[in-house]
């Protein structure tokens, strides 16, 4: 399909003018109590300078950095320090523009908690990652947690001591999303599987190709834009589980035009600059075939998810360093872009919890961890592209957008066995999109506007 725009990871069932509407909400603090403990007086700033300054400070103040997060109401960073009687310390955070709040908890001793957590709590269903906001641990574990494995997990974090770490309860189950923003498909063992285009990138040959989730690339080695087409891009790397959930797949075509923005549908897009570091705190929205544009907040980093696995020996697949949000995501949002309204790409849809109705929680592989892994830049400039700084491809312009792609509205999910998937508008979601899921080959393809998520067993992100 020569020359063609590509199509990019988000659903175009939302105009960019929802974000207009989303956004006084998505900026609003989500932490009552942020002011309360820090000192100093800090300067007002962006998202991605508060990110920038943060990686700075956590250079320069070494062990006594214990964390940092945005607070979006009064535009300020927060630093975290353990010692602080140190008065150096407080003077090099302040002289920066940060405000600082002594805490108990070093990073070192939070890696400790994480590390018990893995040896002794890696059940199917759970969650953990650093909230810096109550210089804590947050232990999630999901409905399917329950009996001897819910007392395990209690006891576990027991353990650590009630400074350490804290535990929650979620009402949905956590499950990968495959199926997802402009839609791809493609053809798998077990029926069909729907995800969505991340951001488009330049592979490290100089080919034009795009990033998604990896449980997606796992599950199929080529892709179509449209349910029933010829492939269009074939699969380069795929990492899941593990050390992430991402995957580089190549553009048949050669000549493939990969634009560096989002499709925000309606004809609008959003124009992304660079990719970013997360930041706990900052304002984001996701997009998604099944859902479209949405918004919420960073809620931690770093974070480890034990996906219920029916393939893997241990009947879990692990995946380590996603960010955690709280914007909503369901089945076939799996693989789509997380970005700031200025123009941040920061993550591809994993997987989660619940839906766009209760809510949950929500991951993102950090796409500068996909980049860097891939060693692919984003947008169609490579390295060279418009400058600035970052992780490897930050300073390119940033990724996927385009017209092409099975839009929100009119293309039918490919929808395979139990848990079946509705799309926004006339996109029905795929049940076989469940990465090591018992997908049945021969149920029917999900009915058009049909939407109710299933809260069956938990599988790898992108069934969303």
């Amino acid at each position: 399909m020569p020359k063609r725009k590509a199509a990019i990871a988000v659903g175009g069932v939302a105009a960019l003018g929802a974000a207009a509407l989303l956004l006084p909400h998505a900026n609003a603090s989500q932490d009552g109590n942020q002011a309360s403990g820090t000192t100093g007086t800090a300067k007002t700033l962006k998202a991605a300078d508060a990110s920038d300054l943060a990686g700075r400070l956590q250079k320069i103040l070494g062990d006594a950095f214990a964390g940092s997060y945005y607070d979006s109401g009064k535009q300020q960073l927060v630093v975290n320090v353990v010692n602080g009687d140190d008065n150096n310390v407080i003077v090099q955070a302040k002289k920066a523009g940060a405000v600082v709040r002594q805490v108990a908890n070093s990073t070192a001793e939070l890696k400790a908690a994480a590390r018990t957590l893995k040896t002794r709590a890696t059940i199917p269903g759970t969650s953990w990652a650093v909230d810096p906001r109550t210089n804590k641990v947050l232990v999630t574990a999901d409905s399917t947690v329950t009996g001897a494995k819910w007392d395990r997990l209690q006891s576990t974090v027991r353990s650590l001591g009630s400074g350490k770490a804290t535990l929650k309860k979620s009402a949905g189950t956590f499950k990968t999303f495959v199926s997802g923003g402009d839609a791809i498909f493609s053809q798998a063992q077990g029926g069909n599987v729907r995800c969505s285009l991340g951001f488009n990138v330049t592979a490290s040959d100089g080919s034009p190709a795009f990033l998604t989730a990896g449980h997606c690339g796992v599950a199929a080695k080529e892709w179509s834009d449209s349910e029933g087409g010829q492939p269009i891009a074939t699969v380069d790397q795929a990492t899941f589980p593990g050390a992430g959930d991402f995957a580089l797949v190549k553009y048949n075509d050669p000549n493939t035009q990969a634009p560096s923005e989002v499709d925000a549908g309606n004809g609008q897009t959003v124009q992304i600059n660079q990719a970013a570091e997360a930041t706990v705190g900052t304002a984001v929205f996701r997009m998604g075939s099944t859902t479209g544009l949405r918004d919420g907040q960073v809620t931690g980093l770093d974070a480890t998810v034990n996906f219920q696995s029916e393939t893997s020996p241990n009947g879990v697949d692990t995946v380590t360093g996603l960010i955690q949000t709280d914007v909503c995501a369901e089945p076939g949002d799996s693989g789509g872009s997380l970005f700031t309204q200025d123009g941040n790409a920061l993550g591809l849809t994993s997987g989660g919890s619940g839906d766009c109705t209760s809510g949950g929680e929500t991951f993102f592989q950090p796409v500068t961890t996909a980049l860097q892994a891939t060693g692919a830049t984003l947008g169609n400039g490579g390295a060279g592209g418009n400058g600035g700084d970052g992780g490897n491809g930050a300073g390119g312009e940033a990724g996927a957008g385009g017209e092409a792609g099975a839009g929100a509205g009119d293309q039918a999910g490919a929808g395979a066995g139990a848990g079946d998937e509705a799309g926004a508008g006339d996109q029905a979601g795929a049940g076989g999109d469940r990465i090591g899921g018992g997908a049945d080959p021969s149920a029917p393809a999900g009915a058009p506007g049909s939407g109710a998520a299933d809260d069956g067993a938990s599988s790898p992100a992108g069934s969303h």
